[in-house]
């Protein structure tokens, strides 16, 4: 037992940490502060309509008083009339003069004087207040225009406490009120927000919770709602992060799989191709002509596979070493890749050599090797997918722009298609080719962006496709003594 009484999940606050208390308790305070504003000037509002109601009761009971035969009054009516308006003295001003109608037989001190006629409302809303907080019983004059317009203005004195009382009456009625009225409005807009906003917000963050505990679930990817607000945005955005993440981590699964197949295949070829390569040694010994002039081409080849499975096992991963750069003659080395590429190159395609004779590039050799490798390996596949109806073309060609080397590897096949386009030299994302992994670009666009390179798509459609591999020249830094010779000279 863990004396948790509420029925949030593991992980969810409670209620009132929760959106959905502070939503509520926020809303009743509000709602009270509203109410509050309003009391306010409606207790001051009170105040004055029950002094105005006394003066009409006072400006009638002069009236009667006046009208009496002589104006003469018996004592017992004088005081019952104005017990019954609630007054003590009544006097009313009809032009300069002024008239005592009716008084009563004690003589009373006013404590605190009131004019009706100009009242504003923090004047009004301040002495309300102190009405209702003055502890004694004081005697009040207040003055007003008479609402019956018997004359220009009405006078009366009277006790502050049937006021007080019944401004209590009425600020406690309206307490009550304001209590009932907050709950029920904060109950409302609770429940509206909750629909609204808070449900949503808790599904969001129960399915981050969910999804979290496993991304490569895909079925714990949150399914958005139609809504169209900012939480049908938030739900949207949510769904497509989440798809990816799930994606990027099945593939990063599945690339430690393959990594881990790699390490097992590269440890057992390497020594099949160890094996190759003593027998390719003593078959370089033939006489056979033939055999003299592709078995030095398959101990270079053999040697290139062994050095980079004993690379790929030593650390553990793919890893490119970074180049070792030489000026080397182009035309030496695409020949020497167009050598290796003729031999898995059906009798119908013909590779073609443009690069000129003296044209240098600063590159690592190996790396070179492999990026045309990879290249000329696509365009002849490309090339072979057309099918026999007409003779396949591959080119390389070289030329220098200032201190880059600009080469071109073309071909005259079906074009590479629409969907494959964006993720071309992606690992795993290219393969155009039916049975392909999609590897070779994505391993040649690494090698030249080790030299500072790039390659890039140049023209595909119907007539070919031609890729441009940039390859600038290294930066050489000049040392400080000749750097200075050369300033002096």
């Amino acid at each position: 037992m863990t004396g948790r009484n509420d029925l949030s999940q593991p992980g969810e606050p409670g209620f009132l940490r929760g959106l959905s208390g502070k939503v509520l308790v926020m809303t009743i305070l509000f709602v009270m502060l509203g109410e509050i504003l309003i009391f306010l000037p409606s207790i001051a509002s009170f105040g004055i309509q029950w002094l105005k109601g006394r003066i009409a009761q006072a400006e009638i009971a002069a009236l009667a008083a006046d009208a009496a035969p002589d104006s003469i009054l018996s004592p017992a009516l004088r005081t019952e009339i104005l017990k019954g308006a609630g007054v003590l003295v009544v006097s009313l001003t009809r032009g300069e003069t002024r008239k005592l109608m009716l008084r009563s037989e004690t003589d009373h001190m006013i404590d605190a004087s009131y004019d009706l006629r100009e009242v504003s409302w923090p004047t009004a809303v301040a002495d309300a207040f102190a009405v209702m907080l003055e502890p004694r019983d004081r005697v009040i004059g207040v003055t007003d225009k008479p609402p019956n317009m018997s004359g220009d203005m009405i006078e009366v004195a009277l006790f502050e406490k049937p006021l007080r009382e019944a401004m209590i009456r009425f600020g406690l009625n309206i307490l009550l009120l304001s209590v009932v009225l907050s709950v029920i409005v904060a109950g409302l807009v609770y429940l509206a927000l909750n629909i609204v906003l808070i449900r949503p917000m808790k599904r969001l963050t129960r399915n981050m919770m969910t999804f979290a505990k496993d991304p490569e679930d895909r079925s714990r990817i949150i399914v958005p709602s139609n809504r169209k607000d900012e939480i049908g945005i938030a739900e949207r955005e949510l769904h497509d992060m989440q798809s990816d993440l799930a994606a990027m981590l099945q593939q990063k699964s599945r690339l430690a799989a393959l990594g881990l197949a790699v390490a097992k295949v590269s440890h057992d070829l390497r020594n099949m191709l160890s094996s190759a390569h003593v027998i390719s040694d003593r078959l370089a010994m033939a006489q056979d002509p033939t055999v003299k002039r592709f078995a030095p081409k398959l101990i270079i080849s053999l040697d290139r596979a062994i050095s980079f499975l004993t690379a790929t096992l030593k650390f553990g991963r793919a890893d490119e070493p970074p180049p070792m750069r030489e000026r080397l003659l182009l035309n030496d080395v695409a020949e020497e890749v167009i050598d290796t590429a003729v031999l898995q190159a059906s009798t119908r395609i013909v590779l073609f050599n443009h690069v000129p004779p003296g044209l240098e590039v600063d590159a690592d050799r190996e790396h070179l090797n492999r990026v045309l490798t990879n290249l000329l390996r696509n365009a002849i596949q490309a090339v072979e997918q057309q099918g026999d109806e007409q003779d396949g073309r591959v080119t390389i060609s070289a030329w220098r722009e200032g201190a880059v080397a600009m080469i071109e590897v073309r071909d005259n096949g079906p074009g590479i298609p629409e969907r494959v386009r964006p993720k071309l030299f992606e690992a795993f994302q290219s393969a155009a080719k039916p049975g392909g992994v999609g590897l070779g670009l994505a391993i040649a666009a690494e090698l030249i962006r080790a030299h500072g390179g790039e390659i890039r798509l140049h023209a595909t459609g119907p007539e070919g496709t031609a890729f441009h591999v940039v390859v600038p020249d290294a930066v050489v830094e000049l040392r400080p003594g000749r750097r200075g010779a050369r300033n002096r000279a």
